[in-house]
Parts: structure tokens; sequence; C-alpha cells
């Protein structure tokens, strides 16, 4: 068979999955998915709309069945679909009867391999089960992480008979590389729901897909630890805070100079209040491109001025956050690097000495570590743990690439409450 292009339409209102479904049918998309979330959103009337809006396009059915295989089967079939999706880690019981049902009804049956441990056994198993289709998934989860569909695909291609499908944050770029291993249907959700132009995405993807060949974005991508800087610097720190759930960012740390975008890993500082000596020994300490974090126990006499703004600028430190005060901020703003902090005030205190390098301190009410990473904009500052620092990153992104996909809709005439169908998601009380 060609090779197929599926968009996974995982939104959760109906009117939007509709209105992005005909932009990728424009691009030439072949096969529609109502995602799962759309499904548990809208139930099976998402079904019975696809059909009307696209008459001449497959419909597969994404529910993800783990029980009760031949009655959600024969419920999609009757809505519409065309091929549904089953769970790979279900029974073989439910699976047979998946089966059944599609006979029955005449639809397919494709299986979704999603946190299965051994893919090779177990879509041997399928194929003997009479399943149609095999999925290679790797889910959004997952692909925060890091991880990709392609070493799936090369094990499975030469193992069975079956179409392969492949899912797992592909874009323009990465649908050369499963279509070389092996993949006869290629599934793509975010590369194409969240871009701005639908039409044009699409197309993208579609001809990476024909000529085989990658196509570079810079969009809708998945990065590893070597490019965590890069990922940081293109996300806000508003991004960030919503990917950790409304968590990381530091109360009361203001920026003293607009404009500036701050991203480095930190090299924590303790002193007290007035003590400048630790922070500038950090500075003779920090290599290039981190990002002092100095913790001053609450004290509001300044410990950072003109002077040491010079000599991190000039040691190309990354920027400089503090929980206590500096001064000179006429010329700190004309140094133009980017200095965070609690408070502005004339007066200095003297250089004593006490405090530590490199411990666990507090900013903002946020615990920080050296090796954290520290992130700042006009909006303030955010800390990510190096433990979660990749994940976050690729939710960020995540977080940036949907608001853009809902600005566009926005500029196209909709209010951002009809974009999200706020009314329709408001808490339900009583």
């Amino acid at each position: 068979m060609k090779t197929i292009l599926q968009v996974a339409l995982d939104l959760v209102n109906l009117p939007r999955a509709i209105s992005i479904g005909k932009e990728a049918i424009a691009g030439g998309v072949d096969w529609i998915e109502a995602g799962t979330p759309l499904i548990k959103s809208e139930g099976m009337e998402v079904l019975r709309s696809f059909r009307e809006q696209f008459p001449d396009h497959m419909i597969v059915a994404d529910l993800k069945t783990m029980d009760t295989g031949a009655l959600e089967t024969e419920m999609a079939a009757k809505a519409g679909a065309d091929i549904v999706c089953i769970l790979g880690a279900a029974d073989d019981a439910t699976i047979q009867d998946a089966v059944k049902s599609a006979l029955k009804y005449g639809v397919k049956i494709m299986v979704d391999l999603i946190s299965v441990s051994d893919v090779v056994k177990r879509a041997k198993q399928l194929e003997k089960l009479g399943v149609h289709y095999i999925c290679i998934h790797v889910g959004i989860d997952e692909q925060m992480m890091g991880k990709t569909p392609e070493e799936y695909v090369k094990k499975l291609a030469s193992e069975i008979s079956l179409p392969l499908a492949v899912a797992g944050g592909l874009n323009s770029e990465s649908v050369v590389d499963v279509v070389n291993a092996g993949a006869s249907i290629v599934i793509v959700g975010g590369a194409i729901t969240k871009a701005e132009d639908v039409v044009e995405a699409t197309r993208s993807i579609k001809k990476a897909i024909k000529d085989k060949t990658s196509i570079p974005s810079e969009l809708f991508k998945k990065y590893d630890e070597t490019g965590l800087k890069e990922a940081f610097s293109k996300v806000s720190t508003s991004n960030i805070s919503d990917a950790m759930h409304k968590q990381g960012a530091m109360q009361g740390i203001n920026p003293q100079t607009s404009g500036l975008h701050m991203v480095g890993k930190a090299l924590t500082v303790q002193t007290m209040d007035g003590d400048w000596a630790k922070p500038v020994e950090a500075i003779d300490k920090a290599e290039e491109g981190l990002v002092l974090v100095i913790d001053v126990n609450g004290g509001s006499t300044a410990i950072w001025g003109e002077l040491a703004t010079w000599s991190a600028k000039l040691k190309k430190l990354a920027g400089v956050v503090i929980d206590g005060a500096v001064r000179d901020i006429e010329q700190i703003r004309s140094i133009g690097l980017p200095v965070f902090s609690r408070y502005v005030v004339p007066n200095a205190g003297e250089p004593k000495g006490f405090g530590e390098i490199g411990s666990q301190i507090s900013c903002g009410g946020q615990k920080v570590c050296s090796g954290d990473w520290i992130i700042g904009d006009d909006s303030g500052v955010v800390v990510v743990p190096q433990t979660m620092a990749q994940e976050i990153a690729n939710r960020s992104l995540d977080v940036k690439e949907q608001e853009n996909r809902i600005r566009a809709e926005i500029k196209q005439g909709g209010s951002l409450g009809d974009v999200l169908r706020l009314k329709k998601w408001e808490k339900k009380i009583g």
C-alpha cells in the first residue's frame, strides 16, 4: 500500500476538530482520526459528525479499547468509523471479539501497542488473531522524555506482514525516518493540529513522505539533554509555568531591565544582608553561561551593583537573580546583563564573607540547587529542577505551540471564549 498520512485530531472541542480536519484535507491528508480525548469529550457524535463532514475519507476511531471489544467496535462502526483502535495490552478475548464484530459490520481493527513491553512478540500474536493494522505508538508523555518510534518500527517491519501505523511526535523532519524504517501509515498530530497554517503544514509533511526527504522544521520538535538551552530559549516563563502546572515561579523577583531573555543553569550563593563577598567570589567560580542565584536571607541592603554586573558580563554569565537588593540600576540597565531582584536601593553593605557557594538555597519562595535551569524574562523568573528539565522543556514548547494555533484561530475571527468553548468547560458545581 502507498504510505498513508493520518491526522490525529486529539482535541476536546468538536467544532475545532472539524475546522482543522477540513484544513488538513485541503493540505492532502488521507485519513482522519477522531482522537481519544475528542471521543471522551464529545462521544460517538464525533464519528457521526466526521462521517457527514468527511464523506470521502477513512475515519479512524481511536477508542483505545481495553474491554468489551465487540460492543465498542459495533458502536464505532454504526457511528461511521472505518477503522477502530484497540489496545494491544487488552486480553486476547477482547481482541478476538473486536475482530468478529469488525467482520460483521464491515470495519477494520487497528491495534495500538502503546506501553507493550515486547512489541515483536505481541504483534505476532495479534497477527494470528486476525487484526488488520498494527500501530507503533510512543505516547505524548513518553515523547516529552525523548522517546521516538523509529526503533520499534525497524524491529517489527521484517517480523510481520501487516501494515504498520506509526505515531509519536512526528513532523516534516522525522516522518522520513519511519517511512524508511517500514511504516505504511504515518500518524501526525501536533505538527498539523498546532500549526498556524494547517494546510501548509500538511502539504509539507505529505511532500516529505512522498519524496522520502526530511524537510527542516523549527516547530513540533522534541529535545534531548543536549538541546535544552535551545529549547528553553524558545519559550517564555509563562509557557514554562503552565507546563509545570503553575509551579516554579519565583515570587517578588522582578526584571531590572526589560526585553531580555535569560536562560542558564544555576550556581547558587548564600549570603547575609549587605554582605557582597560571596556573590563577587561566585563570579570568579562561575563558568560561562551560568546564572548566579543569590539568597540574601531577607536582606534589603544592596549586595550587587554596577561593578559586579560588569564582572559578570565580561565573564559571559547568562544573568543574575537576587532575592535581595541591587543598586546602580541605571548603569546595570546600560550594561545589558539580565539582572532580577526583589529590591532596588542606593545603599550597599560590606564584604564580610559569610555564606556559601553551591549549596541548596531558597529564592523567591522556590528551592534552587546548582545545576537547576533558570529562565527569566519580563514576566519574572522560573526555576526548573535539573531532574525534570528535559520533560519540562518539551512540555513548554507544546504549550507555546498550542497557543500559536489558538492565536491563529482568534485572528481568523473567533474570540478566546469561542475558540476554547469556555462555558462548556467551566467546572460544574452542585
